[in-house]
């Protein structure tokens, strides 16, 4: 980690500690706010619970709108500010430039952050991106995305955190911290079961209690202990028949009484279904009213206060929730500026580049090919648009970086094409390849050209591919397959050159047909602004690759529970329909189905292990230039499960490894679960003496006759592992039996 980086994340650290130490209490942030709701009329009170959607909302506010996700007035009479919302969780967005000129530090993709398995800098990356939400004038981020990878091919999968409770919510709660330091809200979200993008505004979400509370709850509860974020984002899917935003369940059960939830929850941009059910079931507030099919919390809720169908201390009790989660984050007391403030994005740009160089995961490296030996002469760079720059996922989360965009595609149809571009980085690998190789001659080849490219793979030293799959919100991929007959190339390039490196850019996992013939593979992720540099880095050796895989990468398309998305066909089927009947297409809409989670907690990893698979590469896998050994591992059991060993670089250069902690009953043939992780960086022949302590609801099944969560008392297998599959390492202790609360 450089000097100038941990200069970043300390004062990043700084500023959440000044942040903890000077913001209220939940407790005391709700009382002030039940002084000043007893003091409001109702119509200042419905204000602040429905929200303005800036881009069709002219008109609407004698305020100041900017175009950007949300707009809600305050009541300056009362002091209650003006809240301004911005997506999302990789930077301040801009999706189709609709603030013109508008730029912003993109980080790298949330898995790209999760694979460093390393909370600092997910910290780091939520206090960059909330400082620059704040000079833009935004107050509330809709950061903190969490939702479980159940399935490879989600669309969204690249702006969440991975397929583990633990890991999601430890490191979503580190980013929502880190944003929240800068006095401004984190949402967290998408609460809950949002894991697939097909019919994701229709879909209905199925798995039992206590799976569900093992699994996507459990991250979600993680992050919020965690980060404390001021505000939950509910999804748009039902989840077991109701609609998550009036999910008397989910927000009122879970959230709510048994989490002690103080803050608000406001609902997705179009997912609110109704008025007296949804305020009763636990919605504080409809966000992007005008996406809805009426403006729920303003007419009608009125009529139902008016019935007596939703009583005015429910409406006290959501402004309350407001202006609590506004206060808790010292929101409430720190003014916007009224004037977009200067940004220092050369720093900013560093803690981008810091984050993807941590994310990137080396994969195979068959005969030490990386890194590229100083005295390589001839190179050839092929496809993956290397000579411009890099790509990044789709969505609301699209940021327009700092560095430019020099490839742009507007999309022709799909679910996304009214709010996505297909759009570039402006961070050339090959560019960054040749600075940081000047003796070598490194020929670009664009890929089009098949002869072309196994010429230039012939005629030189070694052929790195650059291989791309975007991927969006709105929208998955129909398949795990490379687009546009990519696995055909790189297979071409291998053979005809032995020394190949194939380097992804993707949303997610991929199948890698030729993965047995190609001796060095990098996964670069969506590697944000700074990924060219990032990605030269570590081909170089400048940098030692240090991320590990948050996420199971398949061997083949029969291993995830599920081969494709849930409703693809039909959702295809009724595209066809509408477009051959345009004058009637209202009429082929997607109506609700089920999407049945039968793997229930067995969430990646868990699958893998339960189904007696091997998947190409493992959850926890990365290589290192250097190598580790662990040593003298003593565990301890009774009331808390820990394991103290020693870690050594036993290679030749400064590394970091991340050693896992995963456990099961013993007897039993359920799947190991990853308990503890810890990244830890050593010079080389150093030794560490560290003790993983583990989380103890991951040891623990949720019994939902207690209601809480149980560990049985008795023998447990306990392995000390470098990835999810790693069993060198076991050994058994016993453990007290224990309940805790839900």
């Amino acid at each position: 980690m450089t000097r100038r980086f941990l200069a970043t994340l300390l004062a990043a650290s700084a500023l959440a500690g000044a942040a903890v130490a000077q913001d209220a209490a939940p407790d005391a942030a709700r009382t002030r706010a039940q002084t000043l709701v007893a003091r409001m009329t109702l119509d200042e009170k419905i204000a602040l619970l429905h929200g303005l959607f800036p881009p069709m909302a002219d008109g609407k506010t004698p305020n100041e709108l900017i175009p950007s996700a949300g707009h809600i007035d305050g009541v300056p009479r009362l002091g209650v500010p003006l809240v301004r919302e911005s997506d999302a969780s990789l930077g301040v967005a801009n999706q189709v430039e609709q603030r013109k000129g508008d730029v912003a530090t993109a980080l790298p993709s949330s898995l790209a952050t999760a694979a460093s398995f390393d909370p600092e800098i997910a910290r780091a990356g939520g206090a960059m991106i909330g400082s620059e939400a704040r000079a833009k004038r935004f107050n509330v981020l809709l950061a903190g995305g969490v939702n479980l990878t159940r399935d490879p091919w989600n669309g969204r999968n690249f702006e969440y955190m991975g397929g583990d409770p633990l890991l999601s919510g430890t490191m979503a709660g580190a980013q929502i911290a880190g944003v929240q330091s800068n006095r401004i809200v984190s949402t967290v979200k998408h609460f809950a079961l949002n894991a697939q993008e097909t019919g994701r505004m229709v879909l209905d979400a199925r798995i039992d209690e206590a799976a569900f509370r093992m699994s996507d709850l459990l991250a979600f509860q993680i992050a919020i202990e965690k980060g404390r974020p001021g505000s939950v984002m509910c999804a748009y899917n039902k989840v077991n028949s109701d609609w998550a935003c009036e999910n008397d369940f989910l927000l009122n059960k879970v959230l709510k009484r048994d989490w002690r939830y103080r803050g608000w929850v406001m609902s997705d941009w179009g997912a609110v279904h109704s008025s007296a059910k949804a305020a009763n079931a636990g919605l504080d507030q409809e966000a992007g009213q005008e996406l809805d099919a009426k403006i729920y919390f303003d007419a009608p809720l009125r009529a139902d206060i008016a019935a007596g169908r939703v009583p005015m201390a429910r409406i006290d009790d959501m402004v309350t929730r407001y202006l609590t989660g506004l206060m808790t984050t010292g929101t409430f007391d720190t003014p916007m500026p009224d004037t977009p403030q200067a940004i220092d994005y050369a720093r900013n740009a560093d803690v981008a580049q810091q984050a993807a160089e941590a994310g990137i995961v080396l994969l195979k490296n068959e005969g030490d090919l990386l890194p590229i030996a100083a005295t390589a002469r001839r190179i050839a760079v092929i496809g993956g648009a290397a000579d411009l720059g890099v790509l990044s996922g789709g969505g609301s989360s699209q940021v327009r970086s700092v560095s430019g965009a020099p490839i742009e595609i507007p999309l022709a149809d799909g679910p996304a094409a009214s709010f996505v571009r297909i759009t570039y980085h402006a961070s050339s690998p090959l560019a960054a390849l040749r600075r940081a190789l000047p003796n070598a001659e490194i020929e670009f080849v664009d890929g089009r050209n098949l002869n072309a490219v196994t010429e230039a793979a012939a005629r030189a030293d070694m052929a790195i591919v650059f291989a791309t799959q975007w991927t969006t919100e709105a929208e998955d991929v129909p398949n795990l397959k490379l687009p546009h007959h990519q696995d055909a190339l790189i297979a071409a390039v291998a053979a005809a050159q032995p020394r190949t490196v194939a380097v992804m850019e993707t949303g997610g996992p991929v199948l890698m047909p030729w993965a047995d013939k190609v001796p060095a593979i990098v996964q670069a992720w969506y590697p944000g602004q700074r990924g060219g540099e990032a990605i030269a880095n570590i081909l170089t050796g400048r940098v030692n690759p240090s991320g590990r895989l948050p996420i199971t990468f398949p061997a083949h398309a029969g291993q995830p529970p599920r081969a494709r998305p849930v409703g693809l066909d039909t959702f295809t089927d009724l595209e066809v329909q509408a477009a051959s009947n345009p004058a009637n297409a209202g009429q082929y809409q997607l109506k609700s189905f089920p999407v049945e989670y039968a793997e229930g907690a067995d969430v990646g990893y868990r699958w893998y292990e339960r189904k007696g698979e091997a998947p190409r590469f493992a959850f926890g896998h990365g290589l290192s230039y250097t190598s580790f050994a662990y040593g003298r591992p003593v565990v301890t059991g009774g009331k808390q499960l820990r394991i103290t060993f020693d870690v050594t670089n036993t290679g030749k250069r400064e590394g970091a490894d991340v050693p896992q902690l995963y456990v099961a009953r013993d007897g039993t043939t359920a799947p190991m679960r990853l308990a503890a992780f810890q990244r830890v960086t050593l010079k080389p022949g150093e030794t560490r003496r560290i003790t993983l302590t583990a989380e103890p609801r991951i040891i623990a099944d949720y019994d939902t006759a207690l209601p809480g969560w149980r560990i049985a008392g008795g023998r447990y297998r306990v392995a000390l592992a470098r990835d999810a599959r790693d069993r060198s390492m076991v050994s058994t202790v016993t453990l007290d039996a224990a309940t805790m609360k839900p």
